[in-house]
């Protein structure tokens, strides 16, 4: 199993400079991570052999039906699920479908995702990594480049002091100017919400309305009666199967239809990797929802963004906060933030005390030249 996963060791990076939030990296780093695992796993053959196995007769060579029955779909009957197996039926969704000389078309539930499982764990991987390429993208390195090394605080006292007033220059010169830069953040954390619950909806198409409320289902049926439950996994991921007619001519040149029995040992992995994923997604989603909300407080609320860094830069004196907060906008206030949980924290305090005197200086000497204008 570690060498499937040998490949993924590129994507396991730990990156010290920190852009975003951790429930974003959440996002892009462990959920993507999650679903190319899962698409490995289930294009391994040496852990649930092969993915179709089908009892075939002697007309039709063994490749030849396994072959066909996967490339299309496979069946069950929905009126068999609930009655019991051993005695009415040989398994859970298995029986006679015909009834009265028809067979009752609509009793099928029908199949066809288990083919595509593997394209479409990597295609969401993918749409999970979308917003952080694009977060990145538009970043554009400027924390790594306003850090210069100054996350270890480990250099000479002139280096240090030239590096600090680098920053407070920057800071100075573009005071105001980062709201937009924030504000495409938060644009790319709205995405990530977007992308989870659209991915919700994704597979709910996928397997036929059964996703929305498949981990609800697997919930009530391990708090349900033993004679009265019917497994959700088994339903939407069945381990045996039947397979559509298979049509051929036979020795007189008469049409001669055969049907299957088949048997989907991937599923057995698959439903695994689904109930898991309902979970994540839904806990997933609802932290995304409540940092949003958090962003919303945040932009609206400069009350807010003083208590948030008072509690997170305990170092740093509150006066200092609140004349930084009061005198400049929400983006250097997020760029700010940023830029404490990557610096030194001593360094961190000295830039924003600085920072705040140069404000208050700034101020001061606007109001005493109003009057001179």
């Amino acid at each position: 199993m570690l060498d499937v996963f040998r490949g993924l060791k590129n994507l396991i990076k730990v990156n010290y400079v920190h852009i975003d939030s951790p429930v974003f990296r959440l996002h892009y780093s462990i959920t993507v991570i999650l679903l190319i695992s899962f698409s490995l796993i289930v294009t391994t053959r040496q852990y649930v052999g092969n993915p179709i196995d089908c009892i075939h007769t002697k007309d039709i060579p063994e490749d030849v039906l396994n072959t066909y029955c996967w490339i299309h779909s496979t069946y069950t009957l929905k009126s068999f699920f609930n009655k019991k197996v051993g005695v009415e039926v040989p398994y859970p969704g298995i029986g006679n479908s015909r009834e009265k000389g028809k067979e009752d078309m609509n009793d099928r539930k029908i199949y066809k995702y288990y083919q595509w499982v593997c394209f479409c764990l990597f295609f969401q991987a993918m749409l999970f990594y979308a917003p952080r390429w694009l977060w990145k993208s538009w970043e554009g390195g400027k924390i790594r480049a306003l850090m210069m090394d100054l996350d270890v605080g480990v250099c000479t006292e002139i280096e240090k002091k030239t590096k600090k007033k680098l920053i407070l220059d920057y800071l100075w010169e573009n005071l105001r100017y980062h709201n937009w830069w924030a504000y495409r953040y938060y644009l790319c954390e709205s995405l990530a919400l977007i992308n989870v619950i659209g991915q919700m909806f994704l597979m709910n198409r996928f397997f036929d309305g059964e996703f929305m409320t498949f981990g609800l289902k697997v919930i009530a049926y391990m708090e349900s009666d033993q004679e009265d439950r019917v497994d959700p996994m088994i339903y939407v991921f069945p381990r045996m199967v039947k397979c559509t007619l298979f049509n051929k001519f036979g020795s007189s040149g008469e049409v001669e239809r055969h049907d299957a029995l088949c048997i989907l040992p991937l599923n057995v992995v698959n439903e695994k990797i689904y109930v898991f994923l309902w979970f994540w997604f839904v806990i997933l989603g609802v932290l995304t929802f409540i940092t949003l909300v958090y962003r919303l407080v945040i932009i609206f609320s400069p009350r807010m963004r003083v208590y948030m860094m008072r509690m997170r830069f305990r170092l740093v004196r509150r006066d200092n906060v609140d004349t930084i907060v009061r005198r400049s906008k929400m983006g250097d206030w997020y760029l700010l933030y940023i830029l404490g949980e990557n610096l030194d924290s001593v360094i961190f305090r000295d830039i924003m005390h600085e920072f705040a005197n140069k404000l208050n200086h700034n101020y001061q000497h606007h109001i005493h030249g109003v009057p001179d204008a």
